[in-house]
């Protein structure tokens, strides 16, 4: 069975019309998750918890989708960088 892991992350917007965090340094990790509905469990509990600031803003990363098996490996890779 293929693993689909998905990366739950956070913080203040510099707009909330736009993705573009206020601060890098200050983007809050939730964590790493097995499949998308616990993924979505926490990404709601995030949201749900921060709901009061219009610039939190939390997503969710398919990291299953950056890395295809049947796709040739970028130059970048190929070389260990």
């Amino acid at each position: 069975m293929t693993q689909r892991l998905h990366l739950v992350f956070g913080g203040e917007l510099v707009n909330p019309a736009e993705n573009q965090f206020k601060n890098v340094e200050d983007i809050h990790i939730v964590g790493m998750f097995p499949d998308y509905k616990s993924a979505y469990n926490a990404w709601k509990s995030e949201a749900q918890r921060t709901v009061d600031n219009a610039h939190m803003r939390y997503f969710i990363a398919h990291l299953h989708r950056l890395r295809d098996e049947e796709t040739a490996a970028s130059p970048t890779e190929e070389i260990g960088v």
